[in-house]
């Protein structure tokens, strides 16, 4: 019996001994800082904006010379919420911050993880809490507070990096007592957590193809015979869009000419759309602009534009650019020939913000329609270029099989992509509100 009572006493003296160990450790401490930040979206997307966020900074509340220890970064309180544009796939948002180290200290990096739940439209945005390790080298008090940090957003098409930075003086954050050691040195911080994907996205490999057209699609006499309407065949055309549609996109490509008076009225189609949208586009989103290149005895170029998509685009249903006008006036007499040039696509997602420029350049390309022109007064030229007209319509229509459709797929949602990466940190759904 006085043995058990011995093992008993021996064990609640460890048990005891071992809290007393707990409770004397150096315990970590965390801090909360509210502070307001202004945010700059990627090229592109749009004008920076201010919010408020609240930061929870953890590390050990004391410490001495020579530890290393860890510090993080909760973001506790987003800047916004995401937008009603569209939704965040799961673990995409990669968080990366810098914590002002007091003292002299400069600061310290700290990175989190590619990881989050799926972010629904106008759902809190949420981000992994950013982690480093801080090197204590000075005895003394040690502050950390939160202050600029970088949004990346990865999807299939590049990643998109939203910057924030503190607006006025932030207040808060952890403090370390540092004891011990030698002074003179600095503070200094290592990061960890994984890389940051950060920075813009490089421009991706442009599918080239062979170039189709060779020959032309003769539009006969252009003054003369009574004959008014000019149909040009379909050119396969490819397209490099940077890292917006990494691989371009590839479509044949249709300009018909219409004469009117000593000038012509040019429609573009390309083809129909084969693919579904990536998400659920409103009416206006899309709104394309093609330059045909003129060649022969006339040069320069002729700006055609189509209308924006007047209703809205379901989920995955086929999207297609709607036809896009313009008119020609030759600027010299002779045979001209009429190719696909730049394509332009401007994305605008709420009433009232700045579309996104999306340029794709026509890396091949063909000749798609020759006309004998008279040179009119004023005519295009080398040196100025028609002005292109927009005018009503539905999805674009081609003579061209359905087989070669344009990959729309690809660019709506890349560009779309570009805006969604832009917007769901620094645009407060309110705002987007208030502008419908």
């Amino acid at each position: 019996m006085k043995n058990r009572r011995r093992v008993s006493a021996a064990l609640v003296a460890l048990l005891l001994g071992g809290a007393g160990l707990a409770i004397t450790a150096p315990a970590a401490q965390a801090a909360e800082a509210t502070f307001k930040v202004k945010c700059v979206p990627p090229a592109g997307g749009g004008s920076p904006v201010e919010g408020e966020t609240t930061a929870k900074v953890t590390a050990p509340a004391t410490a001495k010379v020579g530890d290393e220890v860890d510090v993080s970064w909760e973001t506790v309180k987003p800047a916004s919420n995401n937008t009603d544009l569209m939704d965040i796939p799961q673990d995409s948002v990669q968080p990366t911050g810098w914590i002002t180290v007091g003292g002299g200290g400069g600061e310290l990096k700290v990175v989190g993880e590619k990881k989050n739940p799926p972010i629904p439209k106008k759902a809190p945005m949420q981000m992994s809490t950013m982690k480093g390790k801080l090197k204590l080298t000075k005895a003394g008090r040690i502050s950390l507070t939160p202050g600029k940090y970088d949004v990346a957003v990865s999807f299939p098409f590049g990643t998109f990096v939203t910057k924030c930075a503190p607006v006025g003086e932030v207040k808060g954050g952890a403090v370390i007592d540092v004891s011990g050691g030698s002074s003179g040195g600095t503070t200094g911080g290592t990061t960890t957590g994984g890389t940051t994907t950060g920075g813009s996205t490089t421009g991706g490999s442009t599918t080239g193809g062979s170039t189709t057209g060779g020959s032309t699609a003769s539009g006969g006499s252009g003054g003369g015979g009574g004959q008014t309407d000019f149909p040009g065949k379909a050119v396969e055309v490819s397209f490099d869009c940077g890292a917006v549609v990494p691989g371009g996109i590839k479509t044949p490509v249709t300009i018909n000419a219409k004469k009117n008076g000593g000038s012509y009225d040019l429609t573009v189609k390309t083809a129909k759309g084969a693919m579904a949208a990536p998400m659920a586009l409103p009416a206006g989103a899309l709104k394309p602009s093609m330059d045909v290149k003129l060649g022969g005895a006339d040069s320069g170029t002729v700006k055609v534009s189509g209308p924006a998509n007047a209703e809205p685009i379901p989920d995955k249903a086929p999207v297609s650019l709607s036809d896009m006008t313009g008119t020609y006036k030759p600027g010299k007499s002779g045979k001209v020939t009429l190719s696909p040039d730049q394509l332009t696509i401007d994305v605008t997602m709420a009433p009232g913000s700045t579309p996104i420029n999306v340029p794709c350049k026509a890396t091949s390309s063909g000749v798609s329609l020759e006309l004998d022109t008279t040179a009119q007064p004023g005519g295009s030229g080398s040196s100025t270029s028609a002005s292109g007209s927009t005018t009503s319509g539905g999805l674009a229509e081609t003579g061209a099989q359905d087989e070669g459709g344009i990959k729309a797929l690809a660019l709506v949602a890349g560009t779309v992509i570009l805006l969604g990466g832009a917007v769901f940190t620094f645009t407060p759904w309110r705002r987007l509100r208030g502008t419908r």
